[in-house]
Protein backbone atom coordinates (compact mmCIF):
# COMPACT_ATOMS: atom_id res chain seq x y z
CA UNK A 1 0.00 0.00 0.00
CA UNK A 2 3.37 2.35 -0.47
CA UNK A 3 2.27 3.81 -3.96
CA UNK A 4 1.92 7.30 -5.37
CA UNK A 5 -1.82 6.95 -5.63
CA UNK A 6 -3.14 6.19 -2.44
CA UNK A 7 -6.77 6.80 -0.72
CA UNK A 8 -8.17 9.03 1.05
CA UNK A 9 -6.85 12.13 0.64
CA UNK A 10 -7.27 15.82 2.43
CA UNK A 11 -9.22 17.84 -0.15
CA UNK A 12 -7.66 21.27 -0.23
CA UNK A 13 -10.32 23.34 -1.97
CA UNK A 14 -8.25 26.12 -2.55
CA UNK A 15 -6.02 24.06 -4.83
CA UNK A 16 -8.57 22.18 -6.74
CA UNK A 17 -9.15 23.15 -10.25
CA UNK A 18 -12.28 23.43 -11.90
CA UNK A 19 -12.80 21.50 -15.07
CA UNK A 20 -16.22 22.27 -17.20
CA UNK A 21 -15.49 19.01 -18.72
CA UNK A 22 -16.93 17.48 -15.46
CA UNK A 23 -20.58 16.04 -16.21
CA UNK A 24 -23.18 16.00 -13.40
CA UNK A 25 -23.13 12.43 -12.54
CA UNK A 26 -25.79 10.14 -13.45
CA UNK A 27 -27.46 6.85 -12.46
CA UNK A 28 -29.19 4.12 -13.81
CA UNK A 29 -31.30 1.51 -12.41
CA UNK A 30 -30.76 2.12 -9.09
CA UNK A 31 -34.45 2.02 -7.90
CA UNK A 32 -34.74 -1.67 -6.72
CA UNK A 33 -38.24 -3.20 -6.19
CA UNK A 34 -38.39 -4.45 -2.71
CA UNK A 35 -38.85 -8.34 -3.76
CA UNK A 36 -35.02 -8.02 -4.87
CA UNK A 37 -32.92 -9.37 -1.76
CA UNK A 38 -29.87 -7.42 -1.02
CA UNK A 39 -27.06 -9.27 1.07
CA UNK A 40 -25.98 -7.15 4.00
CA UNK A 41 -23.11 -8.69 5.95
CA UNK A 42 -20.07 -7.62 8.60
CA UNK A 43 -16.90 -8.42 6.72
CA UNK A 44 -14.92 -7.78 10.15
CA UNK A 45 -13.61 -4.20 8.51
CA UNK A 46 -17.41 -2.42 7.51
CA UNK A 47 -20.66 -3.27 6.72
CA UNK A 48 -21.25 -4.28 3.41
CA UNK A 49 -24.09 -4.17 0.76
CA UNK A 50 -23.89 -6.25 -2.16
CA UNK A 51 -25.52 -4.27 -5.41
CA UNK A 52 -27.20 -6.06 -8.58
CA UNK A 53 -25.00 -5.03 -11.59
CA UNK A 54 -28.36 -3.59 -13.01
CA UNK A 55 -26.94 -0.57 -11.44
CA UNK A 56 -24.70 1.46 -13.49
CA UNK A 57 -23.30 4.51 -14.03
CA UNK A 58 -24.09 6.48 -17.13
CA UNK A 59 -22.95 9.65 -16.70
CA UNK A 60 -20.32 11.65 -15.56
CA UNK A 61 -17.44 9.10 -15.96
CA UNK A 62 -16.36 9.02 -19.83
CA UNK A 63 -16.76 4.44 -20.04
CA UNK A 64 -19.86 2.78 -18.11
CA UNK A 65 -19.38 1.12 -15.35
CA UNK A 66 -21.53 -1.12 -13.10
CA UNK A 67 -22.10 -1.08 -9.37
CA UNK A 68 -20.80 -4.17 -6.89
CA UNK A 69 -21.14 -2.81 -3.31
CA UNK A 70 -21.74 -0.27 -1.02
CA UNK A 71 -19.65 0.27 2.34
CA UNK A 72 -19.35 3.01 4.95
CA UNK A 73 -16.84 4.46 7.06
CA UNK A 74 -17.18 5.63 10.43
CA UNK A 75 -15.56 6.41 13.69
CA UNK A 76 -17.34 6.31 17.34
CA UNK A 77 -18.87 8.23 19.90
CA UNK A 78 -16.22 10.39 20.38
CA UNK A 79 -15.04 11.32 16.76
CA UNK A 80 -15.35 11.29 13.28
CA UNK A 81 -14.84 8.91 10.65
CA UNK A 82 -14.91 10.26 7.34
CA UNK A 83 -11.72 8.81 5.16
CA UNK A 84 -11.54 11.95 3.06
CA UNK A 85 -11.61 15.05 4.19
CA UNK A 86 -12.15 18.31 3.35
CA UNK A 87 -9.72 21.40 3.94
CA UNK A 88 -8.21 19.40 7.31
CA UNK A 89 -12.12 18.52 8.26
CA UNK A 90 -13.12 14.72 9.26
CA UNK A 91 -17.17 14.26 8.77
CA UNK A 92 -18.86 12.05 10.99
CA UNK A 93 -19.23 9.31 8.60
CA UNK A 94 -18.40 8.37 4.85
CA UNK A 95 -20.32 6.36 2.37
CA UNK A 96 -18.58 4.52 -1.18
CA UNK A 97 -20.45 3.30 -2.93
CA UNK A 98 -18.31 0.29 -5.76
CA UNK A 99 -18.32 0.26 -9.57
CA UNK A 100 -16.12 -1.58 -12.19
CA UNK A 101 -15.57 -0.82 -15.55
CA UNK A 102 -17.95 -2.25 -18.14
CA UNK A 103 -15.22 -3.29 -20.37
CA UNK A 104 -13.83 -6.00 -18.33
CA UNK A 105 -16.00 -9.06 -17.42
CA UNK A 106 -15.31 -8.93 -13.47
CA UNK A 107 -14.69 -7.17 -10.90
CA UNK A 108 -12.16 -9.24 -9.64
CA UNK A 109 -10.57 -8.40 -13.36
CA UNK A 110 -11.13 -4.82 -13.03
CA UNK A 111 -9.63 -3.91 -9.52
CA UNK A 112 -6.05 -4.80 -11.21
CA UNK A 113 -6.80 -2.86 -14.55
CA UNK A 114 -5.61 1.12 -14.33
CA UNK A 115 -9.42 2.17 -15.66
CA UNK A 116 -10.76 -0.40 -13.63
CA UNK A 117 -12.90 1.11 -10.38
CA UNK A 118 -15.18 3.95 -9.84
CA UNK A 119 -16.10 4.72 -6.48
CA UNK A 120 -18.66 7.22 -5.40
CA UNK A 121 -18.20 8.80 -2.12
CA UNK A 122 -20.78 11.05 0.06
CA UNK A 123 -20.07 12.12 3.69
CA UNK A 124 -22.64 11.56 6.55
CA UNK A 125 -23.31 14.29 9.44
CA UNK A 126 -26.09 14.35 12.33
CA UNK A 127 -29.05 16.55 11.15
CA UNK A 128 -32.37 16.43 13.12
CA UNK A 129 -34.69 13.85 11.19
CA UNK A 130 -34.35 10.32 10.51
CA UNK A 131 -33.21 9.53 7.26
CA UNK A 132 -35.54 6.73 5.79
CA UNK A 133 -32.82 5.67 2.82
CA UNK A 134 -29.77 4.68 5.80
CA UNK A 135 -32.94 3.18 7.59
CA UNK A 136 -33.22 0.26 5.06
CA UNK A 137 -29.52 -0.26 5.96
CA UNK A 138 -29.10 0.43 9.79
CA UNK A 139 -32.36 -1.32 11.08
CA UNK A 140 -30.78 -4.60 10.23
CA UNK A 141 -27.28 -4.02 11.66
CA UNK A 142 -28.58 -6.40 15.22
CA UNK A 143 -29.11 -8.98 12.57
CA UNK A 144 -24.70 -9.35 11.61
CA UNK A 145 -23.46 -7.78 15.03
CA UNK A 146 -20.66 -10.62 14.88
CA UNK A 147 -18.08 -10.67 11.88
CA UNK A 148 -19.22 -13.40 8.78
CA UNK A 149 -22.82 -12.57 10.00
CA UNK A 150 -25.15 -11.64 6.84
CA UNK A 151 -28.72 -10.89 6.25
CA UNK A 152 -30.76 -10.06 3.13
CA UNK A 153 -32.46 -6.41 3.00
CA UNK A 154 -35.33 -5.64 0.44
CA UNK A 155 -34.46 -3.55 -2.29
CA UNK A 156 -35.34 0.21 -2.29
CA UNK A 157 -33.60 3.35 -3.74
CA UNK A 158 -29.95 2.91 -3.79
CA UNK A 159 -30.01 6.98 -5.15
CA UNK A 160 -31.03 8.14 -1.85
CA UNK A 161 -27.95 6.97 -0.04
CA UNK A 162 -26.26 9.74 -2.29
CA UNK A 163 -26.92 13.70 -2.01
CA UNK A 164 -29.59 14.79 -4.61
CA UNK A 165 -27.62 17.03 -6.20
CA UNK A 166 -24.88 14.79 -8.23
CA UNK A 167 -23.24 17.88 -10.14
CA UNK A 168 -20.90 19.23 -7.68
CA UNK A 169 -18.37 17.02 -7.09
CA UNK A 170 -14.47 16.79 -6.41
CA UNK A 171 -12.55 14.28 -8.69
CA UNK A 172 -8.99 12.48 -8.71
CA UNK A 173 -7.09 9.22 -9.20
CA UNK A 174 -6.31 7.10 -6.18
CA UNK A 175 -6.68 3.39 -4.56
CA UNK A 176 -8.60 1.24 -2.68
CA UNK A 177 -8.11 2.76 1.00
CA UNK A 178 -8.06 -1.41 1.86
CA UNK A 179 -5.49 -3.77 1.30
CA UNK A 180 -4.66 -4.90 -1.49
CA UNK A 181 -4.93 -0.41 -2.37
CA UNK A 182 -4.47 -1.18 -5.92
CA UNK A 183 -4.06 2.52 -7.45
CA UNK A 184 -7.09 1.98 -9.76
CA UNK A 185 -9.73 4.16 -8.65
CA UNK A 186 -11.30 7.23 -10.21
CA UNK A 187 -12.82 9.09 -7.39
CA UNK A 188 -15.86 10.88 -6.92
CA UNK A 189 -16.38 12.96 -3.74
CA UNK A 190 -19.83 14.71 -3.63
CA UNK A 191 -19.60 18.22 -2.23
CA UNK A 192 -23.15 17.33 -0.59
CA UNK A 193 -23.30 15.92 2.98
CA UNK A 194 -26.47 13.14 3.70
CA UNK A 195 -27.94 13.88 7.12
CA UNK A 196 -28.65 11.07 9.64
CA UNK A 197 -30.51 11.48 13.05
CA UNK A 198 -28.57 11.01 15.99
CA UNK A 199 -29.46 7.99 16.73
CA UNK A 200 -29.18 6.72 13.46
CA UNK A 201 -25.33 7.76 13.72
CA UNK A 202 -24.88 6.59 16.87
CA UNK A 203 -26.42 3.00 15.91
CA UNK A 204 -23.72 2.59 13.00
CA UNK A 205 -20.52 3.66 15.03
CA UNK A 206 -21.68 1.22 18.16
CA UNK A 207 -23.45 -1.61 17.00
CA UNK A 208 -20.82 -4.03 15.02
CA UNK A 209 -18.42 -5.58 16.53
CA UNK A 210 -14.86 -6.28 15.29
CA UNK A 211 -12.90 -9.80 14.52
CA UNK A 212 -11.37 -9.52 17.84
CA UNK A 213 -14.62 -8.97 19.43
CA UNK A 214 -14.79 -5.79 20.13
CA UNK A 215 -17.21 -2.73 18.95
CA UNK A 216 -16.07 -1.88 15.20
CA UNK A 217 -15.04 1.65 14.82
CA UNK A 218 -12.77 3.88 13.76
CA UNK A 219 -12.65 1.55 10.29
CA UNK A 220 -10.91 4.53 8.54
CA UNK A 221 -7.60 5.01 6.78
CA UNK A 222 -5.65 7.79 7.90
CA UNK A 223 -5.47 10.46 4.94
CA UNK A 224 -1.99 9.66 2.30
CA UNK A 225 -0.08 12.32 -0.03
CA UNK A 226 -0.96 13.57 -2.92
CA UNK A 227 2.29 13.35 -4.65
CA UNK A 228 1.61 16.09 -7.32
CA UNK A 229 -1.85 14.72 -8.15
CA UNK A 230 -4.30 17.04 -9.26
CA UNK A 231 -7.88 17.67 -7.54
CA UNK A 232 -10.34 18.80 -9.77
CA UNK A 233 -13.99 20.60 -8.69
CA UNK A 234 -17.14 20.47 -10.80
CA UNK A 235 -17.68 23.86 -9.65
CA UNK A 236 -16.20 26.93 -8.74
CA UNK A 237 -14.47 26.69 -5.49
CA UNK A 238 -12.97 29.56 -4.76
CA UNK A 239 -13.05 33.59 -6.32
CA UNK A 240 -9.24 32.88 -7.73
CA UNK A 241 -10.23 29.39 -9.69
CA UNK A 242 -7.43 28.31 -11.62
CA UNK A 243 -8.42 27.34 -14.99
CA UNK A 244 -7.51 23.69 -16.10
CA UNK A 245 -6.30 24.25 -19.37
CA UNK A 246 -8.07 22.83 -22.77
Amino acid sequence: CGGTKQSPINVDTTQAIFSPDLRPIQLSGYSLPANEQLKLKNNGHTVVLDLPESLALTGGYAQQYRAAQLHLHWGSPSGPGSEHTVNGRRFPAEIHVVHYNTKYDSFSEAMVRPDGLAVLAAFLEVGHGENQYYHEILEHLLEIQEVGQETFVPGFNIAGLLPANLKFYFHYNGSLTTPPCYQTVKWTIFNQTMLLSHHQMAMLVSTLRSPDDKVLQNNYRPVQSLHGRVVLASFQTAPSVKHFPG
